[in-house]
């Protein structure tokens, strides 16, 4: 029968007993603590309106119950006289195990960052989702990259030549792999920077359309003759783009010309007849209207406004109805509009 003065690997069984009610201890102390903790978090979530709370939840319920258990087999050695290897192998395990837990903890945060921005992102603009989800799988893989270095480091390897031969290895991926690697900081940079979104119209070059689609690659626009274009990123972000989803009023610049048998009381009038006309909708703004030029069969009238939309199809209708409205108001007051015309003059021959 044992006795507790009895002795087992250098240790009375009573310091045995010490070590497990102190590894018990610690474990239950550990847990309490991540739950106080998880709970004291949560409720701070419904009083703000952060998301940092929230990641550290999430964080906090990917504690492992294994990780608490090899801390609280640490405390509980701490009363136990070990040999030195023991004792330094205890610890090498308890640090490897914190450095795992680490970059679970970190994983987490960034998968619950990555979810909200999903959540706030909805289906609206998936190349950036799809750029997104990529950083994201590259964020975890250097994350762990990083504790697998540490993870060699403490337990005694040197990694100082592992690290020149990532370098090296590093370098040579990066020159086989420099057009996709170029495309794909681009269109982080589309991302981050977002000269244009999904379903903004752009003019590229002499190519246009509706942007469709936002891929760690290539972007795609729908043209309006209905065919997809497909333009590397890189190369879209060095060319120049017209983005005409920004716009949020059209400047439109139109002319009227009239005949030379205009008199000149009804010259002086047109200006305040075109500003009534445009006045009268509520998504104009008038600019100006002068009489500008002579040309070569008119007396030309230029006029400037602004329709207060972007919307193409309503600068259409709005124009179509002031065009209207001024070929009844030039008919009401005798105003003729000008054509091409030409004059001949015939002389008879003397006999």
């Amino acid at each position: 029968m044992f006795e507790l003065t009895d002795t087992f690997y250098g240790n009375e069984v009573t310091a045995w007993l010490i070590a497990l009610g102190v590894t018990v201890g610690a474990l239950i102390v550990l847990r309490l603590v991540e739950q106080v903790l998880i709970a004291h978090v949560e409720k701070l979530t419904r009083k703000t309106s952060t998301i940092l709370d929230d990641i550290i939840v999430q964080a906090l319920r990917k504690t492992k119950l294994i990780y608490l258990f090899i801390v609280a087999i640490f405390a509980g050695s701490v009363v136990l006289t070990l040999p030195a290897n023991v004792r330094s192998g205890l610890w090498k395990v308890t640090i490897v195990a914190t450095l795992i837990q680490t970059g679970i903890w970190l994983g987490a945060a960034l998968m619950s960052w990555l979810k909200h921005y999903r959540e706030q992102k909805g289906e609206r603009d998936g190349g950036d989702l799809m750029t997104m989800n990529a950083l994201g799988i590259l964020g975890r893989l250097v994350l762990w990259s990083i504790i697998l270095l540490l993870i060699l480091d403490n337990l005694g390897i040197d990694v100082t030549a592992l690290v020149a031969g990532l370098g090296i290895g590093g370098i040579a991926v990066a020159l086989a792999l420099q057009n996709i690697l170029s495309d794909l900081f681009a269109s982080l940079s589309i991302v981050l920077d977002k000269p244009f979104v999904i379903g903004d119209f752009i003019i590229v070059g002499d190519l246009m359309g509706s942007v469709e689609n936002i891929g760690i690659k290539t972007t795609r626009i729908r043209s309006i003759s209905g065919e997809q274009l497909v333009f590397s990123n890189a190369d879209l972000l060095n060319s120049r783009i017209r983005n005409y989803g920004r716009m949020r009023e059209r400047r439109v610049v139109f002319t009227v010309g009239v005949t030379y048998q205009t008199p000149p009381e009804k010259l002086e009038s047109i200006p305040g007849m075109i500003r009534e006309v445009i006045d009268a909708h509520e998504l104009t703004r008038f600019d100006r209207s002068h009489f500008a030029s002579y040309g070569d069969f008119s007396l030309n009238f230029e006029t400037v406004y602004y329709v207060l939309s972007a919307d193409y199809a309503l600068y259409m209708d709005i124009q179509q109805e002031i065009n209207l409205a001024l070929f009844r108001a030039f008919a009401d007051r005798g105003i003729e509009f000008a054509y091409p015309t030409q004059t001949l003059h015939v002389e008879k021959a003397a006999d």
